[in-house]
């Protein structure tokens, strides 16, 4: 088994914000307009995926742009496209699954990984490559908050980011759950509103979201002990073939 690796920025800002934005765009412009939204609203951290054409351009634009929102790539499902978001600048990955050539690419570049699993062989696997945070996706259909409830049994100190069927009306039940670091979500950047350019409406749902993890926050701090402000976000890293971690946090400008 592969040792864990220590907490990194990412995990302690996921701690703080708990509500990572699952973002679909189609170009720059969305993604830009959309970003700052998202900060508007008091949320600094997006998870843009890789389900559009011009993904990889949206993330590039939101980290040059938009340095102080900390900016993902989503749905990443291969080594290729590991080292396409790493070109563009994303401070953190997500998977839909678990590849091992995933997980390790990422590694390599030094970058937060977060697979998606959804039974124990997977967890089993992603302790093996020495995770200790995890997506669980799709959470809605794979049993919701009793099936994390029952995967926290046996690996305690496995740390949850249910995904897909996450909403407004549930997220504080998913947030109640000690093992669960943040919830990652749509529901306040709905396609339907970015292609309508309702940017204000997103910003209105965003603030909504920040107060409803704000209500929850003394509870999952005494969980997760000395985790910084939010605005403490790791750094972008140089380039695909970055071979470490960051290893302080940098503040970034709000």
């Amino acid at each position: 088994m592969s040792p864990a690796a220590p907490p990194t920025d990412v995990d302690q800002l996921f701690a703080r914000v708990r509500v990572v934005p699952v973002v679909v765009v189609e170009d720059e412009a969305q993604a830009l307009a959309l970003g700052a939204a998202l900060l508007d609203g008091g949320l600094p951290i997006a998870e843009i995926t890789f389900r559009t054409a011009g993904a990889r351009a949206a993330i590039a634009a939101v980290t040059r742009e938009l340095p102080e929102l900390v900016t993902g790539a989503g749905t990443v499902i291969n080594a290729d496209q590991v080292d396409q978001a790493v070109d563009a600048g994303a401070r953190f990955l997500v998977s839909p699954g678990l590849s091992v050539d995933v997980v390790r690419r990422a590694q390599h570049h030094g970058l937060p990984i977060f697979p998606g699993v959804a039974t124990p062989s997977d967890v089993m696997a992603a302790l093996a490559l020495g995770l200790d945070v995890v997506k669980f996706f799709p959470a809605g259909i794979n049993g919701g908050v009793p099936a994390i409830k029952a995967l926290s049994a046996p690996f305690p100190g496995l740390r949850f980011v249910p995904t897909g069927g996450v909403s407004a009306a549930n997220a504080t039940e998913y947030l109640s759950v000690p093992s669960v670091l943040a919830v990652g979500g749509s529901w306040m950047v709905e396609k339907s509103l970015v292609e309508a350019g309702d940017f204000a409406e997103i910003t209105r749902r965003s603030a909504q979201a920040v107060a409803l993890a704000a209500s929850l926050a003394p509870a999952r701090e005494a969980a997760v002990p000395d985790a910084p402000a939010a605005d403490a976000v790791p750094p972008a890293p140089a380039g695909p073939t970055a071979p470490t971690a960051p290893t302080a946090p940098v503040a970034a400008g709000k």
